[in-house]
């Protein structure tokens, strides 16, 4: 009976007082949904509920906007990337090989850039229009008609071309999965092209599709680069100007939850769409999808449809803006420029070591200790990447400000100095807001890292008197270093992109190379925005080239095991 009691007390202390890893594990994955939680605070509890002025004035047009753009947006992105990953992977056509790299390339560009170039390109004074004038003889824009270009369409039109990329990467995996057999059994009963896209190739490849125009609409939704310049009034530009111009962080909030109850929606509507379709098939005796060769005008029409986007998306804004950097050469020895790289580089490569720093912590204790807790909230940490940089902008800038003011007080009762405001007066919040926006793309790479590990590594290093710290650096992370490498670089130019969250935050007079591309732009300055845009345009290259290596790698490697299985 006394051994019982003594017993007692051991198990009880073992059950309540958790290890520092699962600690660690909570610590963080609060600290990523904060941000989020706090917009709903502020949204539920307004020190001025201008909620019903909002719903009689602006929001309506807010909200119409908004989705027009998404569903434009993901119609037009949808079409362009689904029937290109067809073309390239079911046919071999003059460059066929070449647009299969090609046709990611819009994805460095920023589509703030793009509407930029397009505006640039297509304006009175433009070079289309000019060439118009001179051509017909007209001698002012009442001669002629010439489409809008500050419009909701030419927006959509700018953002699809940006964002089709996600779809045309996820189809062309898809359709490349699928088995070759199918489609011979079509063909022999009489299908012809059409009938084998809509009927085997669509239906197979509908899953990966979806959760791409899921994407692609998120993207949309939280896009203020574009409407900003293109003078459309969205629900994030609600945000800024409920915000900035009318001085109400409540109503921000409000407007941010309903951006995000849209966010939510699309990727609810996503996964129910998934998981109701489910198509199993067997790696064994599996043909591989042999493409068909086209010649002749067929050909040549092929290569001119999957060449337009590229031309479109990438050749167009590229040459734009390259133009314009050579012609304003000396804008590149701009002190602001470089003090724009510099910043951009500190608050990039802060954000890509702590996103994936805590990536690896979150994950490794997760996995270590196996509770509950821990497991059931790291789902949770990826909802920053669903959410737009204006959202965790209002999430972040408000309690923050609140904590800075407290901090400073104290500070100052306790030594008599002012330290100003620690938090919001530095780069830390903009650190802060990259590290919860992009940190479901380091944890999904840690995980799917660390998963690739063979257990009995870890545990022979246990057992060897290894602890859970010395097992994460001296085993997994010399294991995993390609992983983590692709995690920074992937966490960092999505840094050096990202604008909306980078406007709210930043401190007075603080400038990254995507801002100084807006405030320039806004300004019809684009020779002075083009050097920091061609920037910003040369880390997104880096980026896409590393994928599109990735997924050759990828490719080759499937390649190969289904020549084994055939032969």
């Amino acid at each position: 009976m006394a051994e019982q009691k003594s017993q007692q007390p051991t198990a009880m202390r073992r059950i309540s007082w958790p290890d520092k890893w699962s600690v660690g594990a909570v610590i963080i994955a609060g600290l990523v949904v904060m941000p989020i939680l706090a917009v709903a605070v502020i949204a539920l509890s307004p020190d001025d509920n201008i909620w019903p002025h909002l719903v009689s004035t602006t929001l309506p047009r807010y909200f119409k906007n908004s989705v027009f753009l998404v569903v434009f947006v993901g119609i037009i992105a949808a079409c362009i990337g689904t029937l290109t990953a067809w073309m390239v992977t079911m046919y071999r056509f003059p460059g066929s090989r070449w647009l299969e790299w090609l046709l990611l390339l819009p994805l460095a560009i920023p589509a703030y850039v793009g509407a930029y170039a397009l505006v640039d390109f297509l304006e009175y004074a433009g070079p289309v229009q000019t060439m118009l004038r001179d051509i017909f003889g007209w001698q002012s824009s009442r001669d002629y008609w010439f489409p809008e270009i500050r419009s909701r369409g030419a927006a959509a039109v700018v953002l699809a071309a940006a964002l089709y990329p996600y779809v045309f990467l996820l189809a062309k995996a898809a359709f490349r999965e699928q088995s070759g057999g199918a489609y011979e059994v079509a063909r022999a009963l009489g299908a012809g092209p059409l009938a084998r896209f809509f009927r085997v190739g669509l239906p197979l490849a509908r899953p990966a599709i979806s959760a791409a125009v899921a994407i692609v609409m998120m993207e949309t939704v939280s896009d203020f680069g574009v409407v900003s310049y293109f003078a459309v009034q969205t629900l994030t530009t609600g945000i800024f100007s409920t915000w900035l111009e009318g001085g109400s962080a409540s109503g921000a909030a409000q407007i941010a939850s309903l951006v995000l109850i849209i966010v939510f929606v699309l990727v609810a509507l996503e996964k129910r769409n998934r998981g109701r379709i489910r198509f199993s098939q067997a790696s064994r005796n599996r043909r591989v999808v042999q493409p068909n060769q086209l010649g002749g005008w067929a050909g040549w029409l092929a290569t001119m449809l999957c060449g337009l986007p590229f031309l479109i998306g990438f050749v167009l804004p590229v040459s734009v803006i390259m133009g314009h950097a050579l012609d304003n050469a000396e804008r590149w020895l701009d002190p602001g420029l470089q003090s724009a790289l510099m910043n951009t580089l500190f608050v990039g490569a802060s954000a890509a070591v702590t996103t994936v720093l805590g990536a690896l912590v979150l994950v490794h204790g997760v996995r270590l200790t196996g509770r509950r807790l821990p497991g059931m909230i790291l789902p949770l940490t990826t909802i920053g990447y669903a959410a737009p940089g204006a959202v965790l902008g209002v999430g972040l800038l408000y309690p923050m400000a609140a904590a800075d003011h407290a901090i400073a007080d104290m500070i100052q009762a306790l030594t008599g100095k002012d330290v100003g405001l620690l938090m919001t007066g530095s780069a830390f919040a903009i650190v802060y807001a990259y590290c919860v926006r992009f940190f479901a793309i380091a944890q999904g790479a840690a995980d799917a890292a660390i998963g690739r590990v063979s257990p009995s590594l870890p545990m022979a290093a246990r057992s060897l008197g290894q602890t859970a710290g010395g097992t994460l650096r001296r085993i997994y992370l010399p294991l995993i270093k390609g992983s983590v490498g692709t995690a920074l670089l992937l966490v960092f130019v999505d840094c050096v992109k990202e604008l909306p969250a980078t406007l709210l935050l930043r401190p007075f007079n603080f400038n990254t190379l995507s801002t100084r591309v807006y405030e320039k732009a806004s300004l019809e300055q684009i020779g002075d925005a083009a050097p920091a845009a061609i920037l910003v345009i040369l880390v997104g290259i880096a980026a896409v080239l590393l994928m599109a290596r990735t997924h050759r790698g990828r490719d080759r490697s499937r390649e190969r095991a289904q020549n084994k299985v055939q032969i």
